[in-house]
C-alpha cells in the first residue's frame, strides 16, 4: 500500500478496490443451501436442478400455503429470474405465521438461487429479494394494553 500523506495523494494512487467476486456454492449432491428469515420465521432452503417441484415441510407448496397471495410471494424470485420449472426446491420452515413463513422461504430461495447461479444476483438484488426484511413485532410495554395502546381512560 502506498504512503498517503494528504488527500491530493489519494487521487494519484493506482490501487483500485476490486469488486467482490461471487462464487458458485454447491455441495457434493449438486444442491445449494441458504437460510431465509422474516419476522419470527426461519426457513432452510435447498435448491437443485430439476423439474420445478416445490416442497415445504414435506407438503407441496400449494397445500402448505393455501392462499394464492402466499404462493405468489414464494414464487417471486423464480419468476423474476426467469427460471420457472428448472429447479426442485425443498424447504423446511419454522416459527411465526404463514405470511412470515412465506417471506422467509422467499428470502432463502433468493439466496440459494444466487449461490447456485451467481449471475442472477443483480436481477434478484434489484427486485429486493436478497434484503432481509428486518421489521418485527414491537414488544409489549408495562402499563399499556399492547405495545403503544393505552388502557381506556375514564374520568369516573
Amino acid at each position: 500500500m502506498a504512503d498517503l500523506s494528504s488527500l491530493k495523494d489519494l487521487g494519484t494512487t493506482s490501487e483500485a478496490a476490486a469488486a467482490p467476486v461471487h462464487v458458485r456454492k454447491v455441495d457434493s449432491l449438486g444442491r445449494s443451501y441458504a437460510t431465509g428469515k422474516r419476522k419470527d420465521a426461519v426457513a432452510r432452503v435447498w435448491l437443485k436442478a430439476g423439474s420445478g417441484k416445490i416442497i415445504v415441510n414435506g407438503k407441496d407448496y400449494t397445500a402448505y400455503f393455501a392462499r394464492p397471495v402466499l404462493q405468489m410471494i414464494l414464487r417471486q424470485p423464480i419468476v423474476a429470474a426467469a427460471r420457472d420449472g428448472q429447479f426442485d426446491i425443498i424447504a423446511t420452515v419454522a416459527g411465526g405465521g404463514l405470511s412470515g413463513q412465506a417471506g422467509a422461504v422467499r428470502h432463502g430461495l433468493s439466496k440459494a438461487l444466487t449461490y447456485f447461479e451467481p449471475g442472477l444476483r443483480s436481477v434478484l438484488k434489484k427486485g429486493g429479494f436478497l434484503t432481509r426484511d428486518s421489521r418485527v413485532v414491537e414488544r409489549k410495554k408495562y402499563g399499556r394494553a399492547k405495545a403503544r395502546r393505552s388502557f381506556q381512560f375514564s374520568k369516573r
